[in-house]
């Protein structure tokens, strides 16, 4: 189908969620997997951009991606009212049982709606397209479509569905859902042809959606019904809200009348593990700074301006990072989950945070943090400007390397450019603006006795932090 006509046809949402812990340590928490930039894009901004073919985008994710969400929204130049953010993470059901009340009071309730994962990889675009569509078509009529992917080998890690047909050219029944199977019942299921990788994609009416709660998890939608028009209550709804996910409150409760599958071959990948990025980055320019000797099939995801080399090795992946180096023989990158677990016990910090953090101003990276000083580089956006604060126990130097702004140091309005030095003494009150039209760039130098961002005093704050 012709990209034009597939506009204003639905109402796109992408589900945002999670943590990509087995993509440590490029992906942390506070970095998630669909906001890395593993490809030419990341994989949210390849998302929002897929999806905006069909209607402007909504983003469905958390309270604490809100900041990462909405400078996705500027970039994209997308409308950043189209969000919801849960106050804490409760699974698919709660989300997509919210969103459809948001939707039922806004009036849209024979809208159709998609929800697409963020953190998908999707290589052939019209068969997507076309399988929407034709899950749209499906939706109208009041069914719960989901996409069925066509699997391309043996796989345990995915939960299956079997459907009743195996022809690609038309929807078909859903019989039963299978959770991941074992090496030998996932080679049968690739064998039969008519069992197909789920992947979390769902098309339906509002209004079906709201009636199958309604049917199969009443729970669930006797709470999100308690949602008010302006949200206000969200917080203390989701209080009450069981953590579970969509396929096991609602969908795997689905009569055959009701649910369809649409069988495709999209070139997906939930790019879950670093073996998948090896298979899908087999070509990779990054992998000429590999010199080899007498070593074989080793990928490599490195740091910029740096050589690897590999002697006597074969089968690796070897991920580089600033502050932390993963190693692992191929076809065991599954495990990296247990290696953030025993970090999260010993070393939390390395799961949590990298050397480098997004602000709603803009974003800033660690150069050196010792005992003695911290540094970083500090971006900030034009027009943006820190809050006006202080610090009870270091000092700090700005020394600008580009761009023009204007430093409020203790009520004293001073224009600073590349080039300038600020002092910022112990305890006094300070904030600066980018005034220009291109980031505003600094190096800080911290001194004193405690360096963690948690020693700030905020006396104004553009964006209501404490």
């Amino acid at each position: 189908m012709e990209q034009s006509t597939l506009k204003n046809r639905m109402i796109p949402v992408v589900i945002s969620g999670g943590s990509g812990t087995r993509l440590w340590p490029v992906s942390r928490s506070n970095w998630p997997k669909q906001f890395c930039n593993l490809f030419d894009e990341s994989l949210q901004t390849l998302t929002m951009r897929r999806v905006a073919k069909f209607g402007e985008p909504w983003v469905l994710t958390t309270e604490s991606l809100r900041n990462l969400t909405e400078k996705k929204f500027k970039e994209l130049a997308m409308n950043s009212k189209n969000s919801l953010y849960e106050p804490q993470p409760k699974n698919t059901a709660p989300a997509i049982a919210t969103l459809c009340r948001v939707f039922e009071l806004q009036g849209k309730k024979d809208s159709v709606v998609g929800v697409f994962p963020a953190d998908q990889l999707i290589e052939k675009e019209p068969e997507f397209f076309a399988a929407v569509e034709m899950a749209i078509q499906d939706a109208e009529q009041g069914r719960i479509v989901t996409l069925g992917i066509t699997p391309t080998f043996a796989a345990t890690g995915f939960g299956y569905i079997q459907t009743e047909i195996s022809k690609s050219t038309a929807s078909c029944k859903v019989l039963k859902f299978h959770e991941k199977p074992n090496e030998e019942t996932a080679k049968e299921f690739l064998q039969s042809k008519n069992y197909f990788w789920n992947a979390g994609i769902f098309i339906f009416k509002v209004q079906s959606m709201i009636q199958a709660f309604k049917d199969s998890a009443p729970d669930i939608w006797a709470v999100a019904e308690k949602l008010k028009s302006d949200q206000s209550n969200l917080a203390e709804i989701y209080q009450e809200f069981k953590s579970i996910s969509i396929d096991y409150a609602v969908i795997e409760k689905l009569s055959e009348n009701d649910l369809r599958c649409v069988p495709c071959d999209m070139g997906w990948s939930d790019v879950g593990s670093w073996d998948a990025m090896a298979d899908i980055q087999k070509t990779n320019p990054a992998q000429q700074c590999k010199v080899e000797i007498d070593s074989k099939n080793n990928y490599l995801h490195p740091l910029t301006g740096k050589v690897y080399a590999f002697v006597g090795a074969d089968d690796l992946v070897v991920v580089d990072t600033r502050d932390a180096l993963l190693i692992s023989k191929k076809g065991q990158t599954q495990e990296v989950k247990n290696i953030v677990e025993k970090l999260k016990q010993e070393q939390p910090k390395f799961v949590v945070e990298g050397l480098f953090e997004e602000r709603p101003w803009g974003r800033f990276e660690v150069l050196k943090n010792s005992k003695k000083f911290k540094s970083k580089v500090i971006h900030i956006e034009p027009g943006a400007q820190l809050s006006y604060q202080s610090h009870t126990r270091r000092e700090e130097h700005w020394v600008m390397i580009e761009g023009k702004g204007e430093v409020l140091l203790n009520d004293e309005v001073i224009p600073v450019q590349a080039g300038m030095h600020i002092k910022i003494p112990l305890g006094a009150k300070h904030r600066i603006r980018n005034t220009g039209n291109v980031l505003l760039e600094f190096v800080e130098v911290q001194t004193g006795t405690y360096f963690g961002e948690d020693d700030i005093v905020r006396y104004q704050d553009d964006y209501n932090r404490k």
